[in-house]
């Protein structure tokens, strides 16, 4: 058997008064949490007091957007499922929540309250999705304890050790698989500290750091997608997830021309 450093944990939840609570929602609290508290930071540090209680005022505002964004997504990429099942796309707690959806609708979200509260949105946006990075490599391990978002089978050292009723059905013979996770976890935290020195350097375009998140972030996941077998949908033999990171590093790459050229 082939020595590894990483074995899925045997249980995903624990019982709590009757009620059970999973791995995974701590540490997306725990990530949601730490994101809040950059965003702050971040806000401060850059721009001031004036403007940074939208972070803790309307932030509630943004989780709730982005999990119900996550989870359309995530629902309309399995339309035929849920179609079948319409309520299930009410059990969150079955699993199912999409970044891509929780980015568009994060987004879009800001931007209506920001307008609304007659702030900066680029400014906002800039400290928002800069922290976010950060929030996604944690929670990343929130796939760890759910046994899943691995790869394809590997022989190599570092690979995850995947208890046979969580493997594809395909590689049901195969226990050692890539740790996708991992390596988005990791990629998504050097990501981060690129932003943050980025940052520090062109605080005063406002947008410039957003737009480098959607081209980062996305090309990270290009990355992560080549080696994952759990996309939920292929489009002509491509992951819809690589398909939407390819349309946002897109529009960032056209998007950080334009505030460049725009700021000198």
């Amino acid at each position: 058997m082939m020595n590894s450093f990483l074995y899925s944990p045997e249980i995903s939840s624990f019982n709590l008064f009757g009620f059970e609570i999973y791995f995974y929602g701590i540490v997306l609290a725990f990530a949601v949490l730490v994101g809040l508290l950059t965003a702050h930071k971040l806000y401060k540090s850059f721009y001031g007091n004036e403007g940074f209680f939208f972070i803790y005022d309307y932030s509630p505002y943004l989780i709730l957007s982005g999990i119900f964004g996550a989870r359309l997504y995530y629902c309309l990429v399995n339309l035929p499922y849920y179609m079948e099942r319409p309520l299930e796309i009410f059990n969150i707690r079955q699993g199912g929540l999409s970044v891509h959806g929780m980015i568009i609708a994060g987004i879009l979200a800001l931007w209506i309250l920001a307008k609304y509260k007659k702030v900066s949105f680029l400014k906002l946006a800039d400290v928002y999705l800069c922290s976010s990075l950060l929030a996604q490599g944690i929670g990343r391990w929130g796939n760890f304890f759910n046994n899943e978002a691995f790869g394809y089978p590997t022989n190599g050292n570092w690979g995850l050790f995947i208890p046979v009723s969580n493997r594809p059905e395909e590689f049901a013979n195969f226990q050692y698989f890539h740790p996708t996770f991992l390596y988005e976890s990791l990629l998504d935290f050097a990501g981060f500290f690129v932003l943050l020195f980025l940052f520090g350097k062109f605080n005063k375009k406002s947008g410039l750091i957003a737009c480098c998140y959607l081209v980062l972030y996305s090309l990270i996941r290009i990355f992560v997608e080549s080696f994952r077998v759990d996309s939920v949908l292929n489009i002509s033999g491509c992951p819809v997830a690589t398909v939407m990171s390819i349309i946002l590093t897109v529009l960032g790459i056209i998007s950080t021309v334009y505030i460049a050229r725009k700021s000198n």
